[in-house]
């Protein structure tokens, strides 16, 4: 259901970027945003997992350095065939891991020291099975080409909208009126939303991922509660653009409107998915 879900929101964006294109610039303007927004986004799919890493101060490990990880993530690999990540530490007492890296041969997991010291064996086990999911589900291409569509559906309104300074623009002025000014407004908050969604799909892939691999379910909605608590109390200080990548959203975010905007479905959702039933 999670992987229909995703397939469902990236082909409403594209046909989102095709109809705003068609209402904005005609075929050549959506073209154009379109090949703008691969070039933005080429660069970061390819480079994701060094950018990430330089910008949490994340430390390479070796075996000898920390034979926790690495036992659990070898006794992990086979489950899901996979080879072996590059495994790292960020200095931070903040509780929370994230895996990078465009594909298996090239990906990384990095975990904080605050969640070595927080969870035991069963728990890390299935946040590092979560990690390893979303390297075997391709989640780096899937938020790529989620991004991309929606960069380009962005281009186009800030296209329009500097036009129509100008007092040109691709509809010759059909699109100067309310309807025109709400498409330049709602359609990149619309097309951010989706992104979000499909941000929020992939996280409950990953969840359902980690917790099939381990086969217990229970050790990581025990890890969830615990790293949501204490996460909440030590904030991780982090990039809206890396904030995806976390197993716990770096920046909390509230319940009604604030939940639509978070890359990450609420905490009481996800552990109700993995147990079936809400945490007290």
């Amino acid at each position: 259901m999670n992987t229909f879900k995703t397939a469902f929101l990236l082909t409403v964006l594209t046909l989102f970027l095709i109809f705003i294109g068609a209402y904005f610039g005609g075929r050549n303007g959506m073209v154009i945003a379109f090949i703008v927004a691969v070039g933005m986004n080429f660069f970061s799919y390819f480079y994701s997992d060094k950018l990430a890493l330089s910008m949490y101060r994340a430390q390479p490990v070796t075996r000898e350095q920390l034979p926790r990880v690495y036992q659990i993530v070898e006794r992990i690999l086979p489950r899901m065939g996979l080879p072996m990540p590059r495994i790292y530490v960020i200095p931070s007492d903040s509780p929370n891991a994230f895996a990078t890296g465009r594909n298996p041969q090239h990906a990384a997991v990095a975990v904080t020291q605050g969640i070595l010291n927080l969870l035991n064996d069963e728990e890390l086990e299935g946040v590092l099975a979560h990690e390893l999911g979303h390297v075997k589900n391709r989640d780096i291409l899937t938020s790529s080409i989620a991004a991309t569509l929606a960069g380009a559906i962005t281009l186009l309104a800030q296209m329009e909208r500097f036009a129509g300074l100008f007092g040109g623009g691709g509809r010759d002025n059909r699109g100067r009126g309310l309807g025109g000014l709400f498409m330049l407004i709602l359609a990149p908050i619309a097309a951010t939303l989706i992104q979000l969604a499909v941000s929020r799909s992939r996280e409950y892939e990953a969840d359902a991922t980690g917790a099939h691999v381990t086969g217990n379910p229970y050790a990581l909605a025990s890890a969830l509660q615990k790293l949501d608590a204490v996460s909440r109390q030590l904030p991780l200080p982090a990039s809206p653009s890396t904030a995806h990548l976390f197993i716990v959203a770096p920046f909390l975010g509230g319940a009604g409107l604030a939940s639509l905007f978070s890359t990450h479905p609420p905490m009481a959702l996800r552990i109700e998915r993995l147990t079936g039933r809400r945490p007290v």
